[in-house]
């Protein structure tokens, strides 16, 4: 049985930045640190940081007078910044830049009157904190679409003044049928002047797509609850292969592979590179060849810490 690896995959700059921003903060303050929601949704990265000191609660109220906390990567609303500034609390902002960028585009289409649309699922922390970025004080409402079925039901102010943004880590594939869909129920429809699904979840859905062309079978390493991880397993599952998504090697079933001829292994972007070789390793054992990487888009995407957290890591180390 052959090996391939899908290219890129694993870690994406934002999960990057939002570790590494617990990371430092354990390092200069000591536990317990306490972070808003999982910094990033895998299992396995959450447990590590716990075993250092992190604290992971739901909301603020958790978290006491005078504690250092870190909002997630997923962002937060801005009742939750609100509550933190009151309190006092000492906060370093972990959200991906990306999704920042849709809530700055959410709060300015507030600002000038829009009514909006957000593309994703609900419940998703992502989406409650993007949907708490809308000022409903300046007149307008944010609708929830998750599928192509809730764009008839929509019902809004004035269509000439309405825009749509999205979850980042969506099916690039499912959003472009919703957005047409969108654009043919209101023609004057104003999107983003950049694509809201982030560089990271695009390329590694390209990359699962070229895998599902050489292999009979996909294994997706990520936890349950990252949403672009479920999406490249159902990639897989939408062409007619067998798709698996496992937090790791031990999770992995032997009959899955039985009579397939190649096995295509990808990660989603919360998902360690060390999980992903324990993986191949395992399909090592049991009969497979050595992983070869696919061809795939190169990325050099890079995002620094927050300000306050670099000065006071220069200040420490001089």
């Amino acid at each position: 049985m052959r090996v391939l690896l899908a290219n890129p995959r694993g870690f994406c700059a934002g999960v990057d930045r939002a570790i590494d921003i617990v990371e430092r903060a354990l390092e200069l303050f000591g536990a317990p640190i306490y972070v808003r929601h999982e910094v990033v949704h895998n299992r396995h990265v959450v447990e590590r940081l716990r075993g250092m000191g992190a604290v992971f609660v739901d909301e603020l109220d958790a978290v006491p007078d005078g504690a250092t906390v870190i909002f997630s990567a997923h962002g937060v609303p801005s009742r939750v910044e609100q509550e933190a500034a009151r309190r006092g609390l000492a906060v370093f902002d972990a959200t991906c830049p990306l999704v920042t960028k849709v809530h700055m585009e959410v709060g300015r289409y507030a600002r000038d009157g829009f009514d909006v649309i957000l593309i994703g699922h609900a419940g998703h922390p992502e989406v409650e904190g993007t949907m708490g970025r809308f000022d409903a004080a300046c007149g307008g409402s944010i609708h929830l679409v998750e599928t192509v079925g809730d764009v008839g039901r929509i019902e809004v102010r004035d269509p000439a003044k309405l825009a749509v943004v999205t979850q980042t880590t969506l099916s690039v594939d499912d959003t472009a049928r919703i957005m047409d869909a969108l654009r043919q129920r209101f023609p004057a429809l104003a999107t983003p002047r950049k694509e809201d699904i982030c560089y990271a979840t695009q390329n590694r859905q390209d990359a699962v797509k070229q895998l599902v062309a050489q292999c009979d079978v996909i294994v997706v390493v990520g936890s349950q609850s990252s949403s672009n991880s479920n999406r490249l397993r159902e990639i897989a599952t939408t062409r007619g292969i067998p798709g698996y998504l496992v937090d790791g090697a031990d999770d992995l079933r032997r009959e899955w592979f039985e009579g397939r001829q190649a096995v295509g292994v990808t990660a989603g972007a919360s998902a360690p590179e060390a999980l992903v070789q324990q993986v191949v390793a395992r399909l090592r054992e049991w009969g497979g060849t050595e992983a070869v990487e696919v061809v795939g888009r190169e990325e050099s995407v890079m995002f620094g810490l927050p300000q306050a957290l670099r000065q006071l890591t220069r200040s420490r180390s001089a």
